[in-house]
């Protein structure tokens, strides 16, 4: 599979993306779904997962830097 396939494969965002998690979690659950299928639809999730953490690793190093940004204005203003 081409890395350009893979990327079109990528949620919207993270809400989609966590949307998209539960759907694959609910039909997991699915006492009917067939083992290959549940496989299928797992791996499809972790991929969502991997997504997901990545994004909240990204916000969480913006809101770091706004936060020294942030620091660094408050000390500035003090002299």
């Amino acid at each position: 599979m081409s890395k350009k396939a893979v990327q079109s494969n990528l949620p919207e965002n993270f809400e989609h993306a966590i949307s998209l998690l539960e759907e694959v979690i609910s039909e997991i659950e699915n006492d009917e779904i067939k083992l290959e299928v549940a496989l299928e639809k797992y791996q499809n999730g972790v991929g969502l997962v991997k997504y997901c953490q990545d994004k909240l690793k990204e916000v969480e190093q913006k809101i770091k830097i706004l936060d020294i940004d942030s620091n660094t204005l408050k000390d500035l203003s003090v002299e």
